[in-house]
């Protein structure tokens, strides 16, 4: 059997880190951003954590 191919917009979308877990980047940061403030910007900088029920759905479509 051919191997799995994995779902390429999931695999621009999401890394996985060394433990194991998938992270992601924020929405909210590419316009109408004068009136956020400045510790909201910051926030959306850092990456977020999927989910576990999530990242199980998207585990299924990036096979390693």
């Amino acid at each position: 059997m051919p191997k799995m191919k994995s779902n390429r917009s999931l695999r621009r979308r999401f890394r996985r880190t060394a433990t194991g877990k998938l992270v992601r980047a924020h929405a909210n940061r590419r316009h109408l951003l004068s009136h956020r403030s400045h510790k909201r910007k910051r926030q959306l900088r850092r990456p977020g954590v999927v989910a576990p029920a999530q990242a199980r759905a998207i585990e299924r479509l990036l096979p390693r």
